[in-house]
């Protein structure tokens, strides 16, 4: 009796052993300092924010003991100023976000890369198309963004401006990013529009819109911007950052293993996890976006060595807030933390 009893104990052991080491257990040692955080993501049916949906439809952050509650804005902008505020402890939102917040005179810093590719199409409707064959024909143009200030405004004027529009020349207009897009265009409220997919995808598909500029492969976006143009980042301020780096840790960790699972999942694997209310009644059309865009993922979370600088300069072109010169683009980004979540899935 007595052996048997050490030995049950010792399988017992073993299988504690074992559990300890599988992906995406913690230790102790690594729990978050803050397991319970809400998220602030600037259009979370929008194929750009993939990455966030997917860690937690596949219970990434759980993995990493997190609790974390997705809250959903219009745009990157409007969750930015959930970060601010404080309703939010951390954001999903454009890398530039930061650029703007150092402007300011406050210290945010992503620390995972989603998007390598801003995503963003540019599209003159059905309607207008013979009136505004290119950029240079926005002039009084009324032009649909997710929101006034986000990522799909900020790329509009970067390329109007390349085509002598300036953002003054054109009134903007906040439609979002889900079904109030096709609202919009269907009403005849917007002449153009700036957006994500899948919403752009089902547009394009159905005559709906005529698509002047594509921003979702690294290819198109180079065209544009003449670099790496950094796109949807987890960041968050400064110190919450400092004090909380395992917490930050763990929110990389969850983030890198969705963008790897992206990399490489099946079309039946992307149905069975993304929401039915996000696919728009068409399955389908939301796999055609998803290929559209999938190039534009980041595969490891890093910040591409060119990319915060193609965006400083991009962004500084037409908004006076950005001065080149008084912006540490070493102090906006961090590579630290997605570089050890790529280490865990080799």
């Amino acid at each position: 009796m007595p052996i048997h009893w050490m030995q049950r104990a010792t399988r017992a052991c073993v299988a504690l052993l074992a559990l300890a080491v599988l992906p995406g257990a913690a230790s102790a040692k690594d729990t978050p300092e803050k397991p319970t955080l809400t998220m602030a993501v600037g259009g979370l049916p929008g194929l750009y924010y993939l990455p966030v949906l997917t860690a937690q439809q596949l219970g990434y952050f759980k993995d990493e003991g997190l609790n974390v509650t997705l809250e959903d804005f219009a745009g990157g902008s409007k969750a930015l100023e959930a970060v601010v505020g404080g309703s939010a402890d951390v954001g999903a939102g454009a890398f530039e976000h930061t650029l703007f917040m150092q402007a300011k005179g406050q210290h945010y810093r992503a620390f995972a890369l989603m998007g390598r590719a801003p995503q963003i199409v540019i599209g003159v409707v059905k309607a207008k198309a013979d009136q505004i064959k290119s950029l240079a024909d926005f002039k009084g143009a009324k032009v649909g963004v997710s929101a006034p200030g986000s990522s799909t405004d900020l790329v509009l004027t970067v390329a109007l401006r390349k085509a002598g529009v300036q953002r003054s020349d054109i009134s903007a207009i906040g439609v979002g990013s889900g079904a109030t897009v096709l609202a919009a265009v269907g009403s005849g409220q917007i002449d153009a529009l700036s957006n994500v997919d899948p919403m752009m995808t089902k547009l394009t598909r159905s005559g709906a819109i005529k698509v002047l500029v594509d921003t979702r492969t690294v290819k198109g976006t180079r065209e544009v911007f003449g670099g790496t143009m950094p796109a949807a980042t987890l960041y968050a301020p400064e110190t919450f950052i400092q004090k909380n780096p395992k917490t930050t840790q763990a929110l990389a960790n969850a983030i890198v293993r969705a963008n790897h699972w992206l990399q490489t999942a099946s079309d039946a694997d992307l149905l069975k996890m993304v929401p039915q209310a996000y696919l728009l009644g068409d399955p389908a059309l939301y796999l055609e976006a998803f290929h559209n865009v999938r190039d534009a993922y980041s595969p490891d979370g890093l910040m591409p060595a060119d990319g915060p600088e193609t965006s400083l300069r991009a962004l500084s072109s037409f908004d006076t807030r950005l001065d080149p010169k008084k912006i540490d683009l070493g102090a906006t980004y961090t590579n630290d933390f997605a570089t050890r979540a790529a280490a865990q899935l080799k």
